[in-house]
């Protein structure tokens, strides 16, 4: 049997483009307030709501969503891996391996990778650079987090493993070394100010300016790390304060070592200066000084540490080399003294001191991590029927649940698996917009639909819920209208989105600004139809989720039914903007809002009679309503006695014209 090292098998349906490869006409933004990074982001590193990285196809580390809901890019030109290569006839080269230099002139010693000499390519939750024609030895970088369906652990994890494969295919040996170098950023990643204003934006939406504290390093310091075959640099900070806070905790890259490989390390070095002090040492035979200095960083100081691997690749043979990056910064911080865990601390701990059982277990686990990944790609990558292009956007767009702001907090009594949210999109930065995800919510319900489930929870914890503060309406202010005062969230309204970042995300919801969404005729109808779903498309036996969210099935339809004015049995829309839709105004019945309510009423109904006819549910229910009472509040009978026009409509009647417009709908 032969168990020697193969280079990675990149999947034909991967996304691929030339590494360093710019774009003549990039995309542009509508709006001068609206974000734009330009085009050079890659997949993402890190588990959901375990905040994450991303690595473009440059080859550098520039996004940083460490802290939670928020967003940095930059180039971190000293986050980086290196090659150096040394060949019997004497040749020796050496570059990091990103093809542009930092913008900020340090680092001028290093030399970077040509453009264009390789290939990026990405399949969520792995990618790959592939690096061509510059070194003797052939060169591939894999990297992934254990991101796998139906997974409510490791996924959650903030670990990304870097798996090297250097294969020789010429008929000498060749000496190869690969270094890893990584900032100490411990402390960067949490609001520099705590209570930013908002204001309303030129395109009518809530705005705010986030402010990190990139760069403040002072009290941070290096361990290097040695435990029997595992090596490691341990980012660390002196905390300032007896109680862990946001964007405090470790970093920690490591690797391995056996009796093939030398170790060079150096964890205390200048990233903002020119990089010579470590890059004299590598570039001339892959080695590093060996220094170990745990002295923590002064005011205004930059500190970071590097390991290099060092090792020969026979002819026609492969070498793989690992490295591991984690981090554990556990709490997540929202308005000021808002405060949730991670999920990951659920498996990890809380104390922000646990990185290193984090490498560990990435070690220990990575190959498994990986075969469950294949595994699960497996089926649909082997499908003939599926377009090379299909199967790659079905996994590649699943890089929003890591890369869109994405929250998951730790367990709860009432949480069992936390709760979840993603942003709308880092313009409009606020979690779940209901009406979205109505379509967008997919892809989490068929792979992790227990955190779907969570979601629509807390909508329907949310609904009951009430907030009378009146805010400016975006759109009716832009209109010039002399009212443009709303009230946030009305009691029975189904809120539009779950909350955002600097305030109290899944307590304070409706943060959307550009409309009065307690006016929306699509929202209620939105959420229930997704109830029922879930429901169906996990077996239909999860009749505790259905009970959790009965109520607020009722009160979300008795709060739409008040806008069917005529009561002809449809709510109307109103002659505004009153939908997902939000620049049409729609007055009267709409095909669009009509429609959803009819299929929300079917819905309702179908849970109405899933849990009379449970008699175990409903027995354990009994104390919260009686048999009598459950029938009041089938949403039928419910809605006709709610209208607040006077109507001669009953609920029999109402319930009539249901089969009557499926009997249509069928013809």
């Amino acid at each position: 049997m032969n168990l020697l090292p193969k280079p990675p098998v990149i999947p034909d349906c991967a996304w691929q483009r030339p590494i360093g490869l710019g774009w003549e006409n990039a995309y542009t933004v509508r709006y001068d307030s609206n974000l734009d990074d330009g085009p050079w982001h890659g997949m993402p590193v890190g588990g959901f709501g375990a905040g994450c990285i991303g690595r473009s196809p440059r080859g550098d580390f520039n996004l940083w969503h460490l802290d939670a809901g928020e967003h940095t890019f930059q180039n971190a030109g000293a986050c980086q891996f290196s090659v150096y290569e040394y060949t019997e006839d004497g040749e020796a080269q050496a570059y990091a391996m990103a093809t542009e230099a930092p913008t900020d002139g340090s680092l001028e010693s290093w030399k970077w990778y040509p453009s264009e000499k390789g290939t990026y390519s990405a399949l969520y939750p792995r990618s790959w650079y592939e690096y061509k024609d510059v070194f003797n030895v052939e060169l591939t970088c894999e990297q992934f987090s254990p991101i796998v369906a139906e997974n409510y652990q490791e996924t959650s994890y903030p670990i990304a493993v870097f798996e090297w494969s250097a294969y020789n295919p010429t008929d000498k040996p060749i000496t190869v070394s690969i270094m890893m170098t990584w900032q100490n950023m411990v402390g960067w990643f949490t609001k520099a100010t705590k209570a930013p204003e908002v204001i309303l934006r030129d395109d009518g939406s809530p705005v705010y300016d986030y402010q990190s504290r990139w760069g403040d390093s002072t009290g941070n310091l290096n361990q290097w790390v040695q435990d029997r075959y595992r090596v490691g640099c341990l980012l660390n900070r002196v905390r300032p304060h007896e109680d862990l806070s946001e964007g405090e905790g470790q970093i920690c890259f490591a690797t391995v070592t056996n009796p093939t490989l030398e170790i060079f390390y150096h964890n205390r070095w200048n990233p903002v200066g020119d990089g010579r002090d470590v890059w004299d040492y590598f570039a001339g035979n892959g080695s590093l000084p060996d220094v170990e200095d745990e002295t923590p960083a002064a005011p205004g100081e930059q500190i970071a540490a590097a390991i290099a691997v060092r090792f020969t690749v026979r002819p026609g043979k492969t070498k793989k080399i690992p490295f591991f990056l984690a981090w554990d910064l556990p709490v997540m911080e929202f308005a000021q003294d808002v405060t949730y865990f991670r999920r990951y601390t659920d498996f990890f701990g809380r104390s922000g001191s646990n990185v290193w059982a984090m490498i560990r277990t990435a070690m220990k686990h990575s190959d498994l991590w990986r075969e469950r990944i294949e595994a699960w790609q497996k089926p649909v990558l082997e499908r003939e029927d599926l377009s090379n292009s299909l199967k790659m956007a079905l996994f590649n767009e699943l890089y929003l649940l890591t890369q869109g702001g994405s929250l998951w907090t730790a367990a709860t009594e009432d949480d069992p698996v936390g709760q979840f949210g993603v942003l709308e999109c880092l313009d409009y930065c606020w979690y779940e917009s209901l009406d979205v995800r109505m379509y967008g919510s997919f892809a989490l319900a068929m792979l992790w639909p227990r955190l779907d489930k969570s979601v629509l929870e807390a909508f329907a914890r949310a609904i009951p819920s009430s907030d009378d503060t009146l805010r400016a309406i975006g759109y009716d202010h832009l209109m010039g209208y002399d009212n443009f005062m709303a009230a946030r969230k009305r009691a029975g309204a189904t809120p539009h989105d779950l909350g955002a970042p600097n305030e109290h995300p899944w307590q304070a919801t409706n943060y959307t600004a550009y409309q009065d969404c307690n006016l929306w005729k699509d929202l209620g109808s939105d959420f229930v139809l997704q109830v029922y779903r879930d429901f169906v498309m996990t077996g239909a036996k999860d009749t505790e989720f259905l009970w959790s969210c009965w109520g607020s099935v009722v009160q979300a339809l008795d709060y739409l039914k008040t806008f069917d004015l005529d009561c002809d049995g449809i709510p109307e829309n109103g002659g505004s903007p009153d939908q997902t839709f939000d620049d049409w105004k729609l007055k009267g019945i709409s095909a669009y809002c009509g429609g959803l309510w009819i299929a929300a009423l079917e819905a309702a109904i179908a849970i109405a009679e899933i849990l009379k006819s449970n008699t175990s549910i409903y027995a354990e229910h009994q104390n919260q309503v009686t048999a009598e009472e459950f029938d009041q509040r089938s949403p039928l009978t419910k809605l006709g006695s709610t209208n607040p026009v006077p109507s001669t409509k009953t609920a029999s009647g109402m319930a009539a014209t249901i089969p009557s417009i499926r009997a249509v709908i069928l013809k």
